[in-house]
């Protein structure tokens, strides 16, 4: 039954009684076979989701207030999701519902609700491949995947699995001539970190590629190249970083790449990158003068501006312990060359240099660094893909 108005002093009828109560026994429905937000009016009534694919039911603030409540279910073969949109969702089951499942969403606060689950949530599921290990983290153990190199993930039991991806770091650009100084190269995208991405995945085996980090440029101007995505089939995947700049004849110092999102060449013009979710990048920095290269963006910040002869410091890299329960920076950008002082590493990153053969980057989706003097910019490393599930 949606919520009803009344005046002071109005008299109801048989029929607005028995409205009343008819909540208790047979609650106003509304059935959806797309994606759906929720409105204002859904509150006291069954959302009903039915779709053979996959859907989501997305919940945003200052619709609902305190003591709020709406019953959500799925009928359909494909899993339903509720999403935290704007508003916070928790729960101590799963927001994955399975065919058959649903739950009350009760609203804490405008902003905050609760799904008390009913049952039917998606269990997590389990799998083989890449290399296996036991982690806690939160107080929760998990069995973790680690995928280096392109493998086969064989889920023998269909069901939830958390994911997370970097793409390939991106390489520098390798300096022009004694004078002049290159761009580090962008970090790999990284997704998802702040809020664990959660995927269903049917019994099957699913082919993993694990984005390679993009080569150096060569000595006399050439750019780098960018770092690939990493991804789970056709189902999820993240960007690799952009390749670095350089400094030409007719250019002023190299700028950085970005780390999985737009790049950005030595003129400090924007070009194409290679992520699927730009979001997850940030851009590298730029520079005044042929002497300093800008640093590589990375994934958890931008890269810094080249200054006079010391290049630019690369982007941070975004700590993945959250996820994997290990101290690790993921995605960082390179160091810009310097003709004096080559940039700083930026969190799990590599320094730009001022003479030889640029640094190549040394975590995942690590950008390569910047170099000067007619040297080849450092590569970008490879990425990773992690997959875990509760045990």
């Amino acid at each position: 039954m949606a919520i009803q108005d009344f005046t002071a002093g109005q008299v109801l009828t048989a029929a607005q009684m028995d409205s009343l109560q008819a909540n208790d026994y047979n609650w106003t429905v509304s059935t959806k076979t797309a994606s759906y937000t929720l409105v204002a009016a859904d509150k006291g009534t069954r959302v009903v989701m039915n779709n053979a694919s996959a859907t989501t039911i997305t919940v945003n603030t200052s619709l609902f207030n305190a003591g709020d409540t709406l019953f959500i279910q799925n009928i359909g073969a494909g899993t339903c999701t509720i999403t935290a949109g704007t508003a916070t969702v928790t729960t101590a089951g799963s927001l994955a519902l399975a065919q058959w499942g649903g739950g009350t969403l009760y609203f804490t606060s405008a902003s905050a609700a609760i799904f008390f689950s009913g049952g039917g949530g998606a269990s997590y599921g389990t799998a083989t491949g890449g290399s296996s290990s036991s982690i806690t983290v939160g107080g929760i153990n998990y069995t973790l995947l680690t995928f280096t190199t392109d493998q086969n993930l064989v889920v023998s039991k269909a069901g939830l699995f958390d994911v997370l991806l970097v793409g390939g770091g991106g390489g520098a650009g390798g300096s022009n001539d004694t004078n002049r100084s290159s761009g580090g190269g962008g970090g790999g995208g990284v997704l998802d970190v702040s809020s664990t991405t959660t995927i269903y995945l049917a019994a099957a085996t699913y082919a993993v590629d694990v984005g390679a980090g993009g080569a150096g440029g060569a000595a006399g101007g050439v750019i780098g190249t960018s770092g690939t995505e990493s991804s789970i089939g056709n189902i999820i995947s993240v960007g690799g970083g952009g390749y670095g700049g350089t400094t030409g004849t007719s250019r002023i110092g190299g700028a950085g790449a970005s780390g999985g999102g737009v790049s950005m060449d030595g003129d400090g013009n924007s070009i194409a990158g290679k992520s699927i979710q730009l979001s997850v990048g940030n851009n590298g920095g730029n520079t005044n003068a042929s002497t300093s290269g800008g640093g590589g963006g990375g994934a958890g910040g931008t890269g810094g501006n080249g200054s006079g002869t010391t290049g630019g410091t690369g982007g941070n890299g975004i700590e993945i312990s959250g996820f994997t329960g290990s101290s690790y920076f993921a995605g960082a950008g390179g160091g810009g060359g310097g003709t004096v002082t080559g940039g700083t590493a930026g969190s799990g990153g590599v320094a730009g240099k001022t003479t030889g053969t640029g640094n190549a980057g040394v975590n995942y989706g690590a950008g390569g660094g910047g170099t000067a003097q007619s040297n080849i910019g450092g590569a970008g490393a490879a990425g990773a893909v992690f997959v875990r599930f509760k045990v």
